[in-house]
């Protein structure tokens, strides 16, 4: 590997997802095989990174993950690339405390990563140089390497700018960005618009390699990230179970088919999850809201999160697929859905005043609502026996939404008690029916090993036994007289 990196900066907004998907673009235009990660359980940067490199983004999370899954995954997705870009999140020292738990720089320092800080210029000069200098003094086991100034206004700043790090900093300005005129990635909530929902994803993201290929050093940038010696590259013993050999007659056999309902409206999925699943023994078969049934070979269905509230009357009028995943529940067959997964099994979506009928399978009502509802990072308890988890077992995931639960029709069971995290009610999650779990908390399978086992297993349960029904009943929270709210 020629180059191996961080993207930091002072803060979240700074520019880190435009350069990183910039570098990127700009590397495999080059010839360059770039392996891209994203630091958190973000899936949207992950997404631009993903069109950008030409392969799937990785996730790594030190909340999620326990060190040695960090380092394992990382030297196992990038052990066949030229350039390893890890973006960060928030500002380099932001975690979950003062000590910077979980932050950016515990990554770098985990990994022995070089940092690239990324430092926003607007209405500054020297004072940057005082910044990254903070930056290098808070903690000097960090490898800050260089920057790249971003939003530079004029020549004369950006004179001002280099030479005030170059000579108080000792470290090089390899990069002056301008201020552009147009955000080249729309906004949505608290992040970026999905790569898969931009009009021009190909060229928003050449767009932004040309930027970098005309104003950052890249040859500077692979030489100060290079590394002989770093602790990613040791053998830790740790590594993603073989996958099933499908050129073998019996594993062929022994594969069970798990939909996947991927497009524009549900579309965030771990690409470690799917191949979590893939190497318990799972074919993934692809559908889209948009078909008019669910194929008849598949033994199970996993439905992630996305942004349904942009879709609700394509969705709403889909009633074939809605009643066809609907038998397939009351038959027994293993679902698995994530908070937009949850939202279409719900009896039906509230945005304005109209009321978008779903799938059914819970008796909720979900509410768009205009502040974040659930933000962050979750701990739960498993409190009562399902598909997916065994009783008494620890799960840690996140969750990100602007909806909520705010009628229930019926008696709801859950399988989860949240010690942190919002959840679906009083840190409740994890709705239960049948084999069906619907959660608000994301997971990541390489810090939840048994979630796509059981998943598999279940599956090929069902596929034998068709209309078996393996689930418990779970904890059930009776219907309340004042229609329960969950905000």
């Amino acid at each position: 590997m020629q180059s191996a990196f961080v993207v930091g900066a002072l803060r979240g907004g700074s520019g880190k997802t435009v350069v990183s998907v910039g570098l990127a673009a700009s590397m495999v235009s080059r010839g360059l095989r770039v392996a891209p990660f994203k630091k958190g359980p973000d899936y949207i940067d992950a997404g631009w990174l993903t069109v950008a490199a030409g392969r799937p983004c990785y996730n790594l999370d030190l909340f999620l993950m326990t060190p040695d899954d960090v380092i394992g995954s990382f030297r196992l997705r990038s052990a066949n690339a030229d350039v390893a870009l890890v973006e960060g999140n928030r500002g380099l020292f932001d975690g979950l405390d003062h000590d910077g738990t979980c932050s950016t720089a515990e990554l770098a320092r985990l990994l022995d990563l070089p940092v690239v800080l990324v430092v926003d210029v607007t209405k500054t000069t020297r004072t940057s140089a005082a910044l990254v200098l903070g930056c290098i003094k808070l903690d000097e086991r960090i490898k800050i390497v260089g920057v790249i100034a971003n939003n530079v206004a004029t020549a004369r700043q950006e004179k001002i700018v280099r030479s005030s790090i170059e000579k108080e900093c000792s470290i090089p300005l390899i990069g002056a960005i301008p201020r552009q005129r147009k955000n080249p990635f729309p906004e949505r909530h608290l992040g970026l618009v999905p790569a898969v929902e931009h009009g021009s994803i190909e060229e928003a993201v050449g767009a932004m390699g040309s930027l970098i290929e005309r104003y950052v050093d890249l040859a500077s940038l692979l030489d100060c990230t290079s590394s002989d010696n770093t602790v990613w590259k040791r053998d830790n013993g740790k590594a993603d179970p073989p996958a099933f050999d499908d050129g073998r007659p019996e594993d062929s056999e022994k594969r069970v088919n798990i939909g996947i309902l991927q497009d524009r409206v549900f579309q965030f999925y771990y690409p470690e999850n799917l191949e979590a699943l893939e190497f318990a023994g799972a074919r993934l078969v692809r559908i889209t809201s948009s078909d008019s049934d669910l194929p008849d070979n598949i033994d199970g269905l996993y439905i992630g999160g996305g942004f349904p509230e942009t879709h609700l009357e394509i969705l709403a009028d889909n009633s074939t697929l809605k009643s066809a995943i609907r038998d397939r529940i009351e038959s027994g067959m293993p679902v698995y859905a994530e908070c937009g997964g949850l939202m279409y099994l719900s009896r039906g979506i509230i945005s304005g005043k109209r009321f978008y009928p779903m799938v059914g399978i819970f008796p909720v009502d979900v509410e768009m609502c205009r502040k974040p509802q659930g933000h962050g990072y979750g701990v739960g308890l498993v409190v009562a026996e399902n598909p997916f988890w065994l009783k008494g077992t620890w799960i840690k995931g996140h969750e990100f939404h602007y909806s909520r639960i705010s009628r229930f029709h019926g008696s709801v069971s859950f399988s989860v008690k949240l010690k942190k995290g919002h959840g679906i009610i009083e840190q409740f999650d994890g709705m239960i029916y049948k084999n069906c779990a619907a959660f608000y908390t994301h997971v990541h399978a390489v810090g939840n090993d048994e979630w796509a086992r059981r998943f598999v297993n279940i599956a090929r349960w069902y596929r034998e036994l068709e209309s078996a029904v393996i689930g418990g009943k779970g904890v059930e929270i009776p219907r309340r007289a004042d229609n329960l709210l969950a905000g």
